[in-house]
């Protein structure tokens, strides 16, 4: 019985069994009174904060893509549109043209101007150099 008291060391003092060494200075954390408390730092804060800002950013992007696929599906629409219109002229590139519909709702192109005519009008757009039409506000 004396054996295993004396085998019992206090929780403060390092021993291991195995080597049958103290070995306190190879421990990854203090081992004597005066070494600083272990506390573990709270995550869970950190973690809600910046998943708040994650989330904020990746809706500000998502955002940003959805009007510029937006712009751009208007952008499709009103060049399939024109394409598909009549014409019976080859259209410059700079230059202004003015889309409507005729009687029977059908789109065609025109280089009279709205003021200049009665027909139902659409819009104004311009060819660009890459062949693309160009919405031109009205003035």
């Amino acid at each position: 019985m004396q054996e295993q008291e004396e085998d019992k060391r206090p929780d403060n003092v390092v021993f291991d069994e195995e080597t049958n060494t103290y070995n306190p200075g190879l421990m990854p954390y203090g081992t004597n009174v005066g070494a600083p408390a272990i506390t573990t730092p709270d995550t869970v804060t950190w973690k809600n904060v910046n998943i708040d800002k994650v989330n904020k950013q990746v809706k500000a992007r998502f955002d940003e893509l959805k009007a510029e696929y937006d712009a751009l599906m208007e952008k499709f629409e009103y060049n399939n549109l024109i394409y598909s219109a009549k014409f019976n002229f080859e259209p410059i590139v700079g230059e202004i043209y003015h889309l409507y519909r005729d009687k029977k709702q059908q789109p065609f192109l025109s280089i009279i101007a709205p003021s200049q005519c009665s027909f139902d009008f659409v819009g104004s757009f311009r060819l660009s150099a890459d062949k693309m039409w160009e919405v031109v506000e009205a003035s």
